[in-house]
C-alpha cells in the first residue's frame, strides 16, 4: 500500500477521512457500553453499583493493551514514514508478542487482587457477590483483548481505518445482541443475569481478534508480522515502551481517579458511587468519540514527523482540535438539556436521579475546555513524546481533581467532588496550552 497520501492528502479530507472510521466505531462502542449497563441495570440497583466497582479493574486492563498498542503504532508509523520497512515489521511483530505477555499477567493478577480490591469500597455481601461473579469471567478474556488492540493498532499504522472500525463494529454488535439473550434467556439460552452480561462481554471482545487474523492471512499488510532475531532489539523496546508505558499510564490514571474518588464519595452514600459509576458509562459516548479523532491523526502525526514534515504536522493537530471541540460541545448541551433522561436509563430511583442530574449538569462545564488536552495528548503521543502527554493527563486525572474532590467535599459534600472535574479540566488545558507552545511550536517542530 502506497502510504504517501499520509504528506500529499489536503489537511481537512485526510483528517476526517482517517478519523471518521475511528470515530464511528467509537460511537457503537460507547453504545455498546451504555447499552451493556442499561440491561445490567435491569437487574437491580446493587447489579449495576458493582459493575461500576469493577469498572476501574477494566479500565487497567485496555490501558495496558492500549498503551502498548499506541507504542507500537508510533513506532510502526515513524519508520514507514522513514522509509524503513523492516524496522516498521519489527515494531508491529515485537508489539504483538508483547501483547501476549502482557494479557497472560494482567488475567493472573486482576482475578487475584479483585476479591480485596472491592472490599475497599463495600461489605455488601450482594453487591461483592454480583461484582465477582461478574469479574472472573470477564477477565479471563484479557488476553484476546490485548491481542485484538496490538491488531488494530498494526492496521491503523498502515491507515487501514475502515478494517478497524468494521472489526470493532463487529464485536460491540456482537454483544448488544447476546447481552438480553444471556442475561434474562432467551429461547434455549437460560437465564443467566450478570454473569450472561460478562458473557456476551467476554465472546463479543473475542470476535475482533478472530476477524484481524482472518483479514491479515487473506490480504496480508505491507507491515508483516513474523518472529526473527534482530527484532528483539533494545532500541525498539525503548521506542514502543518510551511511548508505550507513559500512554498506558496516561490510560490507567481515570483508573485510579475514579478509585479515590468512589473511597471519597462512599463516605457520603452509595447512592453517589451509582452516578459516578453511570456517569463514566454515559462520557464514553462524548469522550470515546473526540478518541476516534485523536487516533485518526496519531498515524498521520508520526508518519508526518518521520517524513520531517513538520508545518503539517501543526496542521493536523489545529484540524483535530477544532473537531474534538464540536464533540465536547455537543456534549455539553446533550447533559444539561437531557440529563433527567440519561439518569432514568440506569435508575427509576428519584433519588439516584435528582443527584445523577446535578452531577452531569456540573462536570459537563468542563467538557469544551477539555478538548484542548485531549487533542495536545493524541498530538504529542503522535510524536512519540509520551512523558509530555502523560504530564497532561496526571494533571487532569489526579494532580487537580483529587485534592479538590476531596478539600470541596469537605465544604459542599458530594456535589463538591463535581465541582473538581471542571476546576481539573481548566487547570489541565492551560497546561496542555504551555507545553503546546514551549515544547511543540518553539522546540521539536521549529
Amino acid at each position: 500500500m502506497n502510504q504517501t497520501f499520509m504528506k500529499e492528502k489536503k489537511i481537512l479530507p485526510l483528517v476526517l477521512s482517517m478519523s471518521l472510521p475511528m470515530v464511528l466505531s467509537m460511537l457503537v462502542n460507547s453504545l455498546y457500553n451504555i447499552i451493556d449497563s442499561y440491561f445490567v441495570a435491569k437487574i437491580s440497583e446493587n447489579a449495576m453499583t458493582a459493575l461500576s466497582l469493577v469498572y476501574p479493574l477494566q479500565i487497567l486492563i485496555n490501558a495496558v493493551a492500549v498503551g502498548l498498542g499506541i507504542g507500537l503504532n508510533t513506532a510502526a508509523s515513524f519508520y514507514l514514514g522513514a522509509q524503513n520497512h523492516e524496522k516498521a515489521d519489527d515494531a508491529a511483530s515485537l508489539g504483538m508478542v508483547l501483547s501476549v505477555i502482557h494479557g497472560l499477567v494482567l488475567t493472573f493478577i486482576c482475578i487475584l487482587i479483585v476479591p480485596s480490591f472491592l472490599h475497599l469500597f463495600t461489605q455488601d455481601e450482594a453487591i461483592i457477590s454480583y461484582a465477582l461473579t461478574y469479574s472472573y469471567i470477564v477477565f479471563a478474556f484479557t488476553t484476546p483483548i490485548t491481542i485484538s488492540i496490538a491488531m488494530e493498532k498494526v492496521f491503523q499504522a498502515e491507515g487501514q481505518m475502515v478494517i478497524t472500525m468494521t472489526t470493532m463494529l463487529c464485536g460491540c454488535i456482537t454483544n448488544i445482541i447476546l447481552d438480553p439473550i444471556f442475561i434474562f434467556g432467551l429461547g434455549p439460552v437460560p437465564e443467566m443475569g450478570i454473569a450472561g452480561a460478562a458473557w456476551a462481554t467476554g465472546i463479543g471482545q473475542i470476535v475482533p481478534m478472530v476477524l484481524y487474523f482472518i483479514i491479515y492471512l487473506k490480504k496480508p499488510l505491507p507491515l508483516r508480522l513474523r518472529i526473527r532475531k534482530g527484532m528483539f532489539d533494545r532500541k525498539l523496546y525503548g521506542r514502543i515502551y518510551g511511548v508505550g508505558i507513559p500512554a498506558a499510564l496516561n490510560m490507567a490514571l481515570p483508573s485510579l481517579m475514579i478509585t479515590a474518588l468512589n473511597g471519597i464519595l462512599a463516605s457520603f452514600s452509595a447512592v453517589y458511587v451509582l452516578v459516578l459509576g453511570i456517569y463514566y458509562k454515559l462520557q464514553t459516548f462524548i469522550y470515546l468519540t473526540a478518541n476516534g479523532i485523536v487516533q485518526g491523526i496519531r498515524p498521520i502525526v508520526g508518519y508526518n514527523y518521520g517524513a520531517g514534515e513538520y508545518k503539517r504536522v501543526k496542521k493536523v493537530f489545529q484540524t483535530a482540535l477544532v473537531l474534538t471541540a464540536g464533540v465536547m460541545l455537543a456534549g455539553t448541551i446533550i447533559c444539561m438539556i437531557f440529563a433527567s433522561w440519561l439518569m432514568g436509563l440506569f435508575t427509576s430511583n428519584l433519588e439516584t436521579i435528582s443527584a445523577g442530574c446535578t452531577a452531569l449538569r456540573i462536570i459537563s462545564i468542563g467538557f469544551l475546555v477539555s478538548s484542548i488536552s485531549v487533542t495536545a495528548s493524541g498530538l504529542l503521543e503522535g510524536l512519540g513524546q509520551g512523558t509530555l502527554s502523560l504530564i497532561i493527563s496526571f494533571m487532569r486525572y489526579l494532580l487537580v481533581i483529587v485534592p479538590a474532590a476531596f478539600l470541596l467535599s469537605k465544604a459542599f459534600g458530594a456535589v463538591g467532588v463535581w465541582h473538581a472535574f471542571w476546576i481539573a479540566e481548566a487547570v489541565s488545558a492551560f497546561t496542555s496550552y504551555l507545553i503546546y507552545r514551549k515544547k511543540i511550536v518553539q522546540g521539536l517542530l521549529r
